[in-house]
């Protein structure tokens, strides 16, 4: 297997670690919080602000099954990457939309693909997702971890996350 990493952020960690739980090439997800300045942080102190820290699931998978680009199409079909600091009534600077890339080969796929979603037109609003250089990742706590399928009958889950769960492709599904 020929193995990679990527960070991502787009609203509430749960919602992106469902998704990418069920996309073919997906070897693993984990949630937690990435480009803060704050050493250890836990989630208390990452939703109240005082991190810098963005909500990210990091997810390891198989590259010779899934490119960086297909993941790419995942992400910005299940979160809305034109609003700054909030994903629906998720608001804060701990929700932004961000990609932490680990080098200058991934930061090209991410910013070519972005260049190709601004003129497709898809979007109304400007593409606000930041892209940012990794400098590492802090795992959640672990009640944080594979929530959605821990918690089914959570009323955030069943409104909120089954919502962008069902928008991964069909084609892309394990």
């Amino acid at each position: 297997m020929n193995h990679s990493k990527i960070t991502l952020g787009g609203g509430c960690f749960w919602c992106l670690d469902a998704a990418f739980r069920r996309v073919d090439g997906v070897l693993n997800v984990v949630s937690g919080f990435s480009g803060g300045h704050l050493p250890n942080p836990t989630y208390e102190l990452v939703v109240n602000g005082r991190t810098g820290h963005a909500e990210v699931v990091d997810i390891e998978y198989d590259k010779d099954v899934l490119s960086l680009d297909g993941i790419l199409d995942v992400f910005f079909k299940i979160h809305d990457p034109t609003t700054v600091d909030r994903q629906g009534n998720d608001v804060g600077h701990h929700y932004r939309s961000i990609i932490l890339y680990r080098n200058g080969e991934e930061r090209k796929v991410i910013e070519d693909h972005i260049d190709g979603l601004s003129k497709s037109g898809r979007f109304v609003s400007p593409i606000v997702t930041e892209v940012v250089e990794f400098h590492g990742f802090h795992p959640a706590e672990e009640y944080h971890q594979d929530y959605f399928r821990r918690n089914p009958r959570n009323t955030y889950c069943r409104l909120v996350i089954s919502p962008k769960v069902e928008k991964v492709p069909v084609s892309m599904r394990k």
